[in-house]
């Protein structure tokens, strides 16, 4: 039975239910060099449009998940920005995941953070998860950077993820997390 899928806006972001209109922008954004950087390959169309197609079932399912992130101002679709639960299995599963991936064009303004903020906030009070994580490649510091500015902590729990190819150098990550009485904490300051 399908759930009601959660939308949402903050101050200058609308997260949205992925739409046939977000899939063009989306594909060119998973073929950008620079915004896939820290993965291992380029996405084609096709594995686009099916995470896409993951992303829809996964609201079906919770009615949450990664949000296709537009501008409140212009409706412009920039990235996705949310929670999931990885479908890899990984050394710290289960696990509720927040995360995000931006065009170049919306890199350096504070969306990331605004809208891993949010993505907290819905689901330490809405969902009532105990825990969220965040991991990426050891080198993608900006990536890091929002995970601190979030609240996050490392757990100095470095891994190898099982999804990148043995001796690749983006297969070493680093593991942030942050749970309810953390986050909480954070909102009494």
């Amino acid at each position: 039975m399908a759930v009601q899928p959660i939308e949402f806006n903050t101050q200058r972001l609308a997260f949205r239910v992925w739409q046939d209109r977000h899939r063009a922008s989306f594909v060119a954004m998973n073929s950008d060099p620079d915004v896939m950087r820290y993965f291992p390959a380029l996405m084609t169309p096709e594995q686009t449009n099916a995470g896409i197609d993951n992303s829809c079932l996964h609201f079906q399912d919770r009615g949450w998940g990664n949000w296709a992130v537009e501008l409140l101002e212009t409706g412009e679709f920039i990235g996705f920005i949310g929670l999931s639960v990885p479908r890899r299995q990984l050394p710290f599963s289960p696990c509720v995941e927040v995360g995000w991936r931006l065009k170049r064009s919306a890199w350096g303004q504070g969306y990331a953070t605004e809208g891993a903020k949010a993505c907290l906030r819905l689901g330490f009070e809405q969902l009532g998860l105990d825990e969220i994580v965040s991991f990426t490649a050891l080198t993608n510091l900006r990536s890091i950077a929002v995970m601190q500015r979030i609240g996050m902590i490392n757990c100095q729990s470095d891994f190898e993820h099982p999804g990148v190819p043995e001796g690749h150098p983006l297969r070493p990550h680093c593991l942030y997390k942050i749970t309810h009485s953390q986050w909480q904490t954070l909102q009494n300051r």
